[in-house]
């Protein structure tokens, strides 16, 4: 049986942000303008700015402001401007041609400087939903996201948490990861009804507080 796909990342993040349990966990989401950008950057002082259709790590864009330099990392490429006007009009030329939204920007916990986060990943069987796979992703050097497609590299999920935050108990993180994905998976199977799969990705910060950073119902 075809498992249901949902591409919007916003349709996902709206539908999760309306029960406490997961909106806890989702980093604040607005719609991508200049306004909100500013205001974004104000409040957070980094943010990521990502298409509402996409996968892989595509176009996502990392963009942060402080001391008064707005700077945005595409890829490789870090480009600094001392006006908030000049770094959005650049932005606007480097962005692909779609709609995008802004992400709240967690400091992710690393390994060696490099960001890490976390695939989980479960599927439907004759038994209910089963969980496949818990596995860390470790960033690339140079680059701001972890997609293993982005040269990304795959670790052992209880080897991720143990070199990133070696002060939290790996197993408690587990079991908290493993929780919040199988409430995580009720909502959105009883909001969309045939989904056969489901790869939550998640970010800890520092402190180990688990972020939702996007739901596929295609995970690769």
């Amino acid at each position: 049986m075809m498992s249901r796909q949902l591409a919007s990342k916003w349709l996902k993040t709206e539908t999760l942000l309306k029960y406490p349990a997961a909106a806890a966990h989702i980093p604040r989401t607005v719609a991508f303008n200049a306004p909100n950008l500013r205001q974004m950057l104000r409040t957070y002082g980094m943010v990521y700015v990502k298409p509402i259709v996409g996968a892989g790590g595509y176009g996502v864009i990392r963009v942060s402001a402080h001391g008064g330099v707005y700077r945005y990392k595409y890829k490789r490429t870090t480009r600094s401007y001392s006006s908030y006007k000049r770094m959005y009009r650049s932005l606007l030329r480097v962005k692909a041609k779609r709609k995008y939204l802004i992400q709240q920007g967690i400091h992710l916990a690393t390994i060696h400087g490099r960001a890490v986060d976390y695939r989980v990943k479960v599927v439907k069987t004759e038994r209910g939903w089963t969980f496949r796979s818990m596995v860390g992703r470790w960033a690339r050097r140079g680059l701001c996201v972890t997609n293993l497609s982005r040269g990304g590299t795959m670790l052992n999920g209880r080897t991720a948490l143990k070199h990133s935050l070696p002060h939290v108990s790996t197993a408690r993180k587990r079991r908290e990861m493993r929780l919040l994905t199988l409430t995580c998976t009720q909502i959105m199977e009883s909001r969309f009804p045939g989904i056969g799969e489901l790869g939550f990705d998640y970010g800890l910060d520092y402190s180990g507080k688990i972020w939702i950073l996007e739901v596929n119902t295609r995970p690769q």
